[in-house]
């Protein structure tokens, strides 16, 4: 599945990112902790360049603990990258992000200069979220649904260290395998583009396969079937989403499943791990480059067709 949402908001601010990202000393990448790669815009990596950048996972309390760990140690890697956890019951923990942004760009910080920081991510991440508990008050419209905010904007965290903030922007097309069914299953693609029953049947395969007994444990079910669509017609039964002869109404099932999801009641679930994403990328590669080889192929028939027709 390919999902597609880019509001014409988004393009403009990609077009001020550019302009305003030379004036600024580090990037802060708001990343959701359950799909670390998928919410990762790669549109920022080629923009920031060789500045620092802060990946802040949030809503770390709805993701596996010891996916996070391996999500960190892999960024952590990365050149001029370090990474934070953190969630929404976690206040402290996220007002140490300036001293991080201080550490990481240590020669920025000299004299009277303050830090500027570009704040980005994409929709519904928590970033409006996590700009407000920084900043001690009400500075970013927040709300639970994607592509809140609209405008860039300079929010003053203290006398040293000062944000600009960016409306969250996705990426025209996603070439990955499940990163658009990722994106829609977390609530970054607005639910007016998505089709609630196709995300269901990947989230529903998904746990199915990874945390079996998340599923048991939140629908008291006995056993798991062996596809998802028997998850979700059991869901149905039990939770009384049937529609006409008592069948399975896959609409309603699949919106109270994909809503479990997002507000943690299935527990703490990640998507994507590492090796997956790897897996992933590798298998967009070779599909890109065999597309790439079969359109030589057809402009060489073409060219082949008119030289025997002039």
């Amino acid at each position: 599945m390919t999902l597609q949402w880019y509001p014409g908001h988004m393009h403009k601010a990609q077009k001020e990112m550019r302009e305003v990202l030379p004036k600024v000393d580090l990037v802060i990448e708001v990343l959701d902790a359950r799909i670390p790669f998928s919410s990762e815009n790669p549109l920022i990596a080629s923009l920031r360049g060789e500045k620092p950048v802060v990946k802040v996972l949030t809503k770390s309390d709805l993701a596996d603990p010891d996916n996070i760990a391996l999500w960190q140690a892999y960024l952590d890697e990365q050149k001029q990258t370090k990474t934070m956890a953190v969630s929404t019951q976690e206040p402290a923990k996220i007002h140490t992000l300036p001293e991080l942004c201080r550490k990481l760009a240590p020669e920025k910080t000299r004299g009277l200069k303050k830090l500027k920081a570009m704040i980005l991510g994409i929709p519904n991440v928590g970033k409006s979220t996590l700009i407000n508990t920084l900043a001690g008050r009400a500075v970013a419209k927040t709300g639970n649904e994607p592509a809140v905010t609209k405008r860039q904007q300079t929010i003053d965290i203290d006398e040293h260290f000062v944000l600009l903030d960016t409306p969250g922007i996705l990426w025209p097309k996603q070439e990955v395998r499940n990163c658009s069914y990722r994106l829609a299953l977390t609530g970054a693609i607005k639910d007016t583009a998505l089709d609630y029953v196709d995300v269901a049947f990947f989230g529903a395969d998904y746990i199915r396969k990874n945390y079996p007994e998340a599923l048991i444990e939140r629908y008291g079910l006995k056993e798991l079937p062996d596809s998802e669509l028997e998850v979700l017609e059991l869901i149905a039964a039990r939770r009384g989403c049937l529609g006409a002869g008592g069948r399975a109404d896959l609409n309603k099932v699949s919106q109270l499943f994909v809503n479990d999801f997002r507000s943690g009641n299935l527990g703490r679930i990640s998507l994507e791990t590492p090796d997956i994403v790897a897996a992933e990328v590798k298998e967009a590669k070779e599909l890109a480059q065999l597309k790439a080889e079969q359109k030589e192929k057809d402009k060489a028939a073409r060219r082949k067709r008119r030289r025997k027709n002039s």
